[in-house]
């Protein structure tokens, strides 16, 4: 809104400063710093409201160390997040815009399932919560209006470089050339891009034209699906990773910061030139939406680490990962998300072996049997006798490992 009042400003008026508002770089720092004064100055009374509300977290015994204290710490504190990543996106980004409307689509859409969960299990004493299968089907529900969106609205567009034979013709014919005129005109496409491939796209419609060429069109089910697994996905991700103080915070506030850093490059016909990658018009509103985010995140960490003040709840890690999942697919480097993610993926991972491997070993020999002394992945080094702010430090280290290992991709091919 904010966006809107400067623009009028400088063209009806030509106020000073006013034009600043039209830069990304400046409005992604305003709406980083708002989103941090916001979680942490009104964070404290949203905490205060939570416990006035007895919103506090029920804690089973597992034989951790210091888990039975966190009992009655105040939960759905994922509610700080939202607020602070909204208020700043609704005050400064371009709300036209197809990329910020699903974005906080995402937000409102996976904040309610979170919440409803929460709820059920803090107010009507259901342990349980929200039963699994609903939850899939949110997602599943926004896997759909993501990737509808993604795939059939004209907004959503790339822009690809010429052949390098017609780029040395331009250049030869006008030795200054540069920029857009290197790319072809804006087209619809399902291509996104594969990490160190030296050709790195990868079109979705090669899924099912390989059996016949008439079936491009129905590309579009093979995207959606693609959307609907990698939400799912990562969401749950996020989730799982919600075990100790910090943890998850820290490691979506990396996750996400690199992110903001490949919308950015993705949304600049400069930097798609120099880095040789994909150019998606429109995407650079994308990066408002992030540094909000980002400043929101690092706000709740302010009391979300050891000993945590509140915890996120479901509310604030489906949203999470919700939130991630779709930024990756909106600027098309979701299969950087087993890299980025890999923390998420290591903690979905230990899981899922785990249960395997103890359903498999009971049904073979009688007896269950573990691969992890505890799963989720954090549980099984606290089960080893690390503090949890060591664990959470280093999964840290190892996010901003990945993070980097990330963004090399840009270059390395």
């Amino acid at each position: 809104m904010l966006y809107y009042l400067f623009e009028y400003l400088e063209k009806q008026f030509q106020l000073p400063g006013a034009s600043l508002f039209g830069f990304i770089t400046f409005r992604a720092a305003v709406a980083m710093i708002l989103s941090l004064l916001i979680s942490t100055i009104y964070g404290k009374r949203i905490i205060r409201f939570l416990q006035k509300q007895q919103v506090g977290e029920t804690i089973r015994d597992l034989g951790l160390k210091g888990q039975v204290e966190k009992a009655g710490t105040p939960t759905m504190g994922g509610i700080i997040i939202i607020l602070a990543t909204l208020i700043p996106v609704l005050l400064l980004a371009k709300l036209e815009n197809i990329y910020i409307i699903l974005l906080i689509v995402t937000t409102l859409w996976m904040g309610a399932i979170g919440f409803l969960d929460d709820y059920i299990k803090k107010f009507k004493n259901d342990k349980e919560g929200l039963k699994g299968k609903f939850k899939v089907l949110g997602q599943v529900g926004l896997g759909i209006i993501v990737g509808a969106t993604l795939f059939f609205n004209n907004d959503v567009t790339i822009k690809e470089k010429l052949p390098i034979q017609q780029q040395n013709e331009l250049r030869i014919a006008n030795p200054g050339v540069q920029g857009a005129k290197l790319f072809k005109p804006e087209e619809k496409s399902t291509k996104t891009t594969i990490p160190f491939l030296k050709d790195n796209e990868f079109d979705y419609s090669d899924l099912i034209t390989w059996i016949h060429p008439g079936l491009e069109k129905y590309a579009w089910v093979v995207f959606i699906l693609v959307t609907i697994f990698i939400i799912t996905a990562v969401s749950n991700g996020a989730n799982l990773t919600d075990g100790i103080d910090g943890l998850a915070a820290g490691t979506s506030a990396i996750i996400v910061l690199t992110l903001g850093i490949f919308a950015w490059v993705s949304s600049n016909i400069v930097f798609s030139d120099y880095l040789d990658i994909m150019y998606i018009p429109r995407a650079e509103e994308i990066t408002i939406y992030i540094a909000a985010f980002v400043g929101a995140l690092i706000g709740f960490l302010w009391y979300n680490t050891f000993p945590a003040q509140v915890f996120m709840g479901d509310t604030g890690s489906l949203t999470i990962g919700g939130i991630i999942a779709v930024i990756a697919i909106a600027i098309r480097k979701e299969w950087l998300i087993p890299v980025l993610c890999g923390i998420f993926l290591a903690e979905n991972l230990s899981v899922v072996l785990q249960v395997s491997y103890f359903k498999y070993t009971r049904k073979k020999f009688g007896v269950g049997r573990r691969i992890f002394k505890m799963s989720p992945l954090h549980h099984h080094y606290q089960k080893s006798g690390y503090h949890e702010s060591k664990i959470v430090t280093r999964f840290w280290i190892v996010g901003i490992l990945l993070a980097i290992i990330t963004m090399v991709t840009l270059k390395i091919r």
